[in-house]
């Protein structure tokens, strides 16, 4: 396994090889749901291979699917109870079926969806005072990040820098996504924290 530390200061959980596995897992998972044979058979394969304890790791999974480069469905969990492997095949099921946003996944899309599995750090709070050490504290394209305050909640991925390479503008996104002002995050009332990924991606 590869011993590369990410910027919260904690060792990378997957090597590549290992992060492949977990992409094809997700991919067969959706197929088995959608009855084909071939599926279930990789299904079978792949789950005996993430027995492996690097897999039994219980932290934070995601799963985003893309079809003609628009997204299809994402769905995961910031932190879990459960393994990076349970936590995959669960996410695959809802991001392909169960993503409010989306119709649920069909044979045809599946052939020519492509699957991205993300590994989560443990979030730490971004300590700040004034709005401006949240611009300094967060690392683009590096950082996922996560807002709060009181029941609203919300999250960006890392990858969502690409779309929104702005800090000022990739906060106001989320604070809207929380369902909070735009500008929220400048009165200083949000419990921020952040995380980085491993991400894995169809090859």
């Amino acid at each position: 396994m590869d011993n590369r530390v990410n910027l919260q200061g904690e060792e990378d959980v997957l090597s590549e090889d290992q992060g492949q596995i977990l992409v094809r897992l997700a991919r067969a998972v959706i197929g088995e749901r959608l009855g084909m044979e071939s599926h279930l058979i990789e299904k079978k394969i792949l789950l005996e291979k993430v027995g492996q304890p690097e897999f039994s790791e219980k932290t934070g999974t995601f799963v985003t699917i893309h079809l003609n480069k628009k997204l299809k469905g994402c769905i995961g969990s910031l932190e879990s109870s459960e393994s990076i492997a349970e936590g995959v095949v669960k996410n695959a099921v809802n991001a392909a079926f169960h993503d409010p946003r989306f119709t649920p996944m069909t044979v045809d899309e599946l052939h020519g969806a492509d699957i991205e599995v993300s590994v989560l750090s443990k979030p730490v709070p971004l300590v700040y005072k004034e709005s401006d050490e949240i611009l300094s504290g967060l690392k683009q394209d590096i950082h996922g990040v996560i807002i709060k305050k009181g029941r609203l909640q919300a999250t960006f991925l890392p990858q969502v820098w690409h779309q929104l390479p702005e800090k000022k503008m990739f906060l106001e996104h989320l604070c809207k996504k929380a369902g909070l002002p735009a500008r929220e995050w400048q009165k200083g009332t949000l419990e921020i924290f952040t995380y980085t990924v491993q991400s894995f991606e169809d090859l």
